[in-house]
């Protein structure tokens, strides 16, 4: 049924309830239009293209050996582990200051870089420590890998995941619809402010 039929369908049935699909069809809220709009968004419409572009270009390389060194100090570890482990200083502690670590990280990250769990205040960097293992060298790798998995959180977290080309398709369409229905609105009540102007009548 067209717009048409269904308008005729009204006037001559004022006590027909259409289904609201036919309602909508007919004539369009901004409010549904925004709604709609909304839920078929794509997930990376509201993020600037080239940010995202180079956030995951930089995941796609990634890997530990990537990350910078830090400052690394030791230890004599606390805690349950024998009495090798107590005894030695092998308890790592590994630093990396935010202002060298944003040098290897994309932008969209780099303002995430100060809400990971690791972050100290205090002196501004990333602090991790690791004494699982005997070995000095075994715990210092430990801390790497633990910034990397840290890393790889903020981005899944900051990082939208790609929109298929079909709810991009979606979500454009939905964006002209909105834009006309704005269009009508703002034509519909200049007309009634013109209407005002000349002294007719609302109804």
């Amino acid at each position: 049924m067209n717009n048409i039929g269904m308008r005729l369908l009204v006037s001559l049935s004022p006590m027909v309830r259409l289904h609201p699909r036919l309602t909508w069809a007919m004539n369009p809220s901004p409010v549904m239009v925004t709604r709609r709009l909304a839920r078929h968004q794509a997930f990376d419409a509201g993020f600037d293209p080239d940010e995202l572009a180079e956030a995951r270009k930089w995941h796609k390389s990634f890997q530990p050996s990537t990350l910078p060194q830090g400052d690394t100090s030791f230890s004599r570890s606390s805690g349950p582990g024998g009495q090798h482990v107590n005894k030695t200083e092998s308890k790592a502690t590994t630093t990396w200051p935010i202002s060298k670590l944003l040098a290897h990280l994309p932008k969209i990250l780099q303002a995430r870089a100060r809400t990971s769990k690791y972050y100290t205040k205090g002196n501004d960097s990333i602090t991790i420590q690791a004494q699982t293992e005997r070995s000095r060298s075994a715990n210092q790798a430990e801390n790497h890998q633990k910034l990397y998995d840290e890393l790889m959180s903020l981005y899944t977290k900051a990082v939208p995941a790609e929109s298929s080309p079909d709810k991009a398709r979606k979500y454009e369409a939905l964006k002209k619809a909105a834009k006309e229905v704005r269009l009508k609105e703002k034509k519909f009540h200049s007309s009634k402010k013109q209407s005002r102007k000349g002294g007719g009548s609302d109804y």
